[in-house]
């Protein structure tokens, strides 16, 4: 019996990711086909033969939640057409945010979502700096949860900053920014931030001393960007020489765009994952990821080592 086949494809979301990954890969991105009916609904369908082969779906669940339901259509699509494995490539987890119950009578979106992805089909789940570790727990999967540090690493160092300074954006982030200022061998600075209501920031203070350094904040998520560039603001304000985002998820939602071209960053530092649609001022520098998942693709597929790849500048310190 012959070697499986790879196929790779890639729903709406994230075709302009998919086709980079192909390329890196060194492959050609798999046909399938959309079709939309009047009253919204759509079908989704593969115009290939998948049946014996081992199928990589590439799609973040990006806003709105089409994107979920385009992506769990795909998967039951392939699982009906008697694919041998299935896996789901999700750059960007959506509704990672919703990990917890954290008031009374409140859904948990996460769980809701890997519940869905597990029940349709998929074998694995591939992935990129999930906002929340224990959502692998959530899944009775493999769960690759890869760490964007292996390429922001490299072009931090390239930067070549001698007063750098890593820091936290929030105490939540505390454990990343230490593990980047540990593999960058420099200190970090940390901001404490109170909210009123979510997306709000009313105070912030800062943790540390940053006067005559060149900081980069570091997150996984960057949304409306007030949190962000509140902390740049404070950072500026105690002294810093500059100051730089490196952020993995690019959601920029609402008024995201503007706050940054008024912002004091020096480069805001992003990943591929989600497009972003302007580049006020030339602030955002994108990162691709299409080679790490293209990587992490050939060694899921010829069952090698993953963590081997995140030895360096790994945010989780794993």
């Amino acid at each position: 019996m012959s070697e499986p086949i790879v196929s790779i494809f890639s729903g709406r979301a994230s075709r302009y990711l998919a086709e980079k990954i192909v390329s890196a890969y060194g492959t050609t991105l798999g046909k399938s086909e959309v079709i939309k009916f009047s009253d919204g609904e759509f079908q989704t369908s593969y115009e290939e033969n998948i049946r014996g082969r081992d199928v990589f779906i590439i799609q973040s669940t990006v806003p709105p939640a089409d994107n979920i339901w385009e992506l769990l259509m795909m998967i039951d699509a392939a699982k009906r057409a008697s694919a041998r494995k299935i896996v789901a490539v999700i750059p960007y987890f959506g509704y990672a945010r919703q990990d917890r119950k954290d008031k009374p009578r409140v859904s948990i979106g996460a769980k809701m979502v890997t519940n869905l992805l597990t029940s349709t089909g998929i074998d694995r789940l591939i992935t990129l700096d999930l906002h929340a570790d224990q959502i692998q727990g959530f899944m009775d999967i493999p769960v690759d949860n890869l760490y964007a540090s292996v390429i922001f690493y490299p072009y931090i160092q390239s930067l070549k900053l001698k007063n750098l300074m890593m820091a936290s954006p929030d105490t939540g982030g505390t454990r990343r920014a230490a593990s980047y200022a540990k593999a960058l061998n420099t200190g970090f600075a940390i901001c404490y931030k109170q909210r009123t209501k979510p997306n709000v920031v009313e105070k912030m203070q800062l943790i540390g001393d940053v006067s005559g350094k060149d900081v980069v904040l570091v997150d996984d998520i960057i949304d409306t960007a007030g949190t962000i560039t509140k902390a740049a603001e404070v950072i500026m304000e105690k002294g810093a020489n500059s100051v730089r985002a490196l952020v993995t998820h690019p959601i920029f939602s609402g008024k995201a765009y503007e706050i940054i071209g008024k912002s004091p960053f020096k480069e805001v530092i992003v990943s591929d994952t989600i497009p972003i649609k302007e580049n006020p001022d030339n602030k955002i520098k994108v990162i691709s990821t299409a080679n790490l998942f293209a990587e992490v693709i050939k060694r899921v597929e010829n069952y090698e080592s993953i963590s081997s790849l995140f030895n360096i500048g790994d945010p989780n310190n794993k």
